[in-house]
């Protein structure tokens, strides 16, 4: 589990070295015991919506939670500014939002999200993709981006034909987005890119990162974070990067107790997804409305990074968020809300 910083006392004489230990063992089983009530947390919130999935019908939406007609936000919620939410629901026609994750996180990581579009009252779903959350499969058995973003696909193939939805993809989930467009455009108002790889047509998911990670090419020889499920005579399935790189390039600018719940949640990325290049058509993907929001504090996908994807591949709007590193919807789950609305809002 994650890594735990235990602060002792100066040393105590000789003879209250065992009320110390006592106090010490006392700290890391608290420590333990809150580490795994946060794992515990992430993988029932997980499980519910996973259960709440496989009820869709018609146009009913899968969704983590309850239904939002009856809630309704205290003063002590820690995602709630204590103001009333303003009437924009006669502005919004469509209310279906599908989050999807980036590498290593699952639908678990868009709990602040999901709650704040549901104080809204929207209808907002998040999966995991395959290998991610509690999906079971390995992740080294995935290797294609069909098969990573299948459960998009499934969800995007049962939605009724006169039904439409609003996509947000993060990070490397926007190479899900894009395929979706190009698949589905039909079935997608609206494509939001979370800091992700908007990629253009020919182009790989892993070359956004590259300037990050240096060139597919030395990576895959050289990165000490690779997997080697098949073992290491064979070329590598997955990465991940260890919890303390996590923490300095995704969750700079989180909350503690969330960067805590990540890293009892995040598991390995399958590799041959981001490897490989899309074939985006003009007049299906072309078609699509894309959207850029831009992470201003992002130490994964540098502010410089983001502003050449939406150079070279421009979407109808571009957004930014100060003081968000490569997680708002831990840093800034407010700031986040707001623009989800703000273009879900556009006619």
């Amino acid at each position: 589990m994650g890594n735990r910083f235990i602060c002792l006392s100066k040393k105590e004489p000789k003879e209250n070295n065992g009320s110390r230990s006592k106090r010490v063992g006392r700290s890391q089983r608290k420590l333990l015991a809150e580490e795994e009530f946060l794992h515990r947390q992430a993988l029932s919130m997980a499980l519910q919506q996973h259960q709440l999935s496989q009820r869709f019908e018609g146009s009913m939406s899968r969704r983590i939670g309850g239904s939002t007609s009856s809630r309704r936000r205290n003063l002590s919620d820690p995602f709630s500014n204590g103001k009333q939410v303003p009437n924009f629901m006669e502005n919004i026609k469509l209310r279906k939002f599908v989050l999807v994750h980036g590498e290593g996180f699952g639908a678990w990581c868009w709990y602040k999200t999901i709650a704040l579009l549901e104080e809204a009252g929207l209808l907002p779903t998040a999966i995991d993709l395959t290998g991610s959350g509690i999906d079971l499969t390995d992740t080294n058995s995935v290797v294609t981006l069909v098969e990573y973003s299948k459960p998009l696909i499934d969800y995007l193939e049962n939605l009724p034909e006169d039904e439409q939805v609003i996509l947000v993809g993060h990070s490397s989930g926007g190479a899900c987005l894009s395929y979706a467009l190009e698949h589905f455009p039909q079935k997608i108002s609206k494509a939001i890119f979370l800091c992700a790889t908007m990629v253009s047509n020919g182009q790989r998911p892993f070359d956004v990162f590259a300037e990050e990670l240096g060139s597919a090419e030395r990576f895959m020889q050289e990165s000490q974070f690779l997997i080697y499920g098949n073992g290491k005579d064979k070329p590598p399935t997955g990465f991940m990067f260890e919890k303390q790189q996590m923490k300095g390039l995704y969750f700079n600018q989180s909350p503690s107790k969330d960067v805590a719940l990540a890293m009892v949640s995040m598991r390995s990325t399958p590799l041959g997804p981001i490897m490989e290049k899309l074939s985006l058509n003009p007049q299906k993907y072309g078609t699509g409305r894309r959207f850029f929001i831009q992470t201003l504090d992002d130490r994964a996908l540098s502010p410089d990074v983001q502003e050449k994807l939406v150079r070279e591949n421009p979407p109808e709007g571009v957004y930014k968020i100060k003081g968000s590193d490569h997680c708002p919807f831990f840093s800034k789950p407010q700031s986040l809300h707001k623009i989800l609305i703000e273009i879900a809002q556009i006619p």
